[in-house]
C-alpha cells in the first residue's frame, strides 16, 4: 500500500509564500512524475506544475515564473515553493505521483488547502 500525504497548507497574505510537501511511503520501487493539482472552489481541477524522476519540470502558465516545483528522491517527497501567491491562488493542492510499487500506477493525496487573503 502507497500513501501520498500532503502538509504546508495556511492561510497566507496575497504576495507571501508558502511551500507545499507532499512524502510518499510504502513498498515502493520508484517513483515517475510527481506532480501538484489545486481545484479553486467552483472551478475544475487543473495542474500546477510537475517534474519527472530526472528533475525536468513544466509549470502552469499561471504559476510559471512564481512557483517551483521540486523533489527529494532519497526522501520520496516532492515540493512546490509558491511565491508571490496570488488571490487566485486560493484552492485545494493536492499531489499525485505515479508509482511502481510491483506494478505501475497513480496515487493521489488526500489534498492541502491553501488560502490566499486579499
Amino acid at each position: 500500500q502507497v500513501q501520498l500525504v500532503e502538509s504546508g497548507g495556511d492561510l497566507v497574505q496575497a504576495g507571501g509564500s508558502l511551500r507545499l510537501s507532499c512524502a510518499a511511503s510504502g513498498n515502493i520501487d520508484s517513483i515517475n512524475v510527481m506532480a501538484w493539482y489545486r481545484q479553486a472552489p467552483g472551478k475544475q481541477r487543473e495542474l500546477v506544475a510537475h517534474i519527472d524522476s530526472g528533475s525536468r519540470t513544466n509549470y502552469a502558465g499561471s504559476v510559471r515564473g512564481r512557483f517551483t516545483v521540486s523533489r527529494d528522491n532519497v526522501k520520496n517527497t516532492v515540493y512546490l515553493q509558491m511565491n508571490s501567491l496570488k488571490y487566485a491562488g486560493t484552492a485545494g493542492y493536492c499531489c499525485n505521483a505515479g508509482v511502481k510499487s510491483g506494478y505501475q500506477r497513480t496515487y493521489w493525496g488526500r489534498g492541502a488547502q491553501v488560502t490566499v487573503s486579499s
